[in-house]
């Protein structure tokens, strides 16, 4: 396991751990990243990451994305 930031730009990796206190893991949730779920990385501009997942784009900043383990 290593966290999304790890992943280069077109690669689609699974998500396997989302870490972080309850209100964050349940922010992150109704954003669409769950366990088992699918991500792919878009695009990594200044430690931001653009992100696919479930057929929408979402904007997740590095200390966020460090918290989604894939």
């Amino acid at each position: 396991m290593m966290p999304l930031t790890m992943a280069r730009a077109g690669e689609t990796n699974i998500i396997r751990k989302i870490t972080g206190r309850d209100d964050v893991r349940r922010h992150l949730a109704e954003l669409g990243f769950v366990v088992g779920g699918q991500v792919t990385v878009v695009s990594e501009i200044g430690g931001n990451m653009i992100l696919s997942v479930k057929d929408s784009r979402v904007a997740l900043d590095r200390g966020m994305a460090t918290r989604i383990m894939i």
